[in-house]
């Protein structure tokens, strides 16, 4: 069985903030002759390895809403220039587009049951993410 991951997308204001520094980042790495993979780097290995790498994603929480994922297909071990273990989240493109759900503040990552995550957006939806607060007001009516 598979679990996935929720993250806070910070600096992000949304979906196309994040696909444009993901664009900038490939092109970086190709002008540079280097193949492109994105991962997030964090402090902790997930001790849920084997679950999440039997199809688990990698939910963004972005001003307040987790609004997309992308696959995980690896979490490797890495140093830090300080010699410190951290972790690489290494994610799969395309970012999927999920139906937005409120998700109040957090630090580091949080496991996301997969009961529990977005359904993903049919194809020419926009996931359009509406205010933090009317989204709330949402949510507890049942209406999102």
């Amino acid at each position: 069985m598979s679990t996935n991951l929720v993250k806070l997308c910070v600096g992000a204001s949304s979906i196309e903030d994040l696909e444009g520094w993901i664009k900038q980042r490939k092109a970086a790495a190709e002008r540079g002759g280097k193949t492109y993979e994105q991962f997030h780097t964090t402090r902790q290995m997930p001790k849920a390895r084997d679950e999440l790498l039997a199809g688990g994603s990698l939910y963004w929480v972005i001003r307040g809403m987790i609004a997309c994922r992308q696959e995980i297909t690896d979490l490797r071990p890495v140093t830090d220039a300080e010699g410190i273990s951290r972790c690489q989240i290494v994610l799969a493109q395309p970012i999927i587009r999920v139906r937005p759900q409120p998700r109040g503040p957090f630090q580091g990552w949080r496991y996301l049951k997969p009961d529990d995550a977005p359904p993903d957006l049919a194809k020419g939806q926009s996931g359009e993410m509406p205010d933090p607060e009317m989204a709330r007001a949402l949510a507890e009516l049942g209406l999102l």
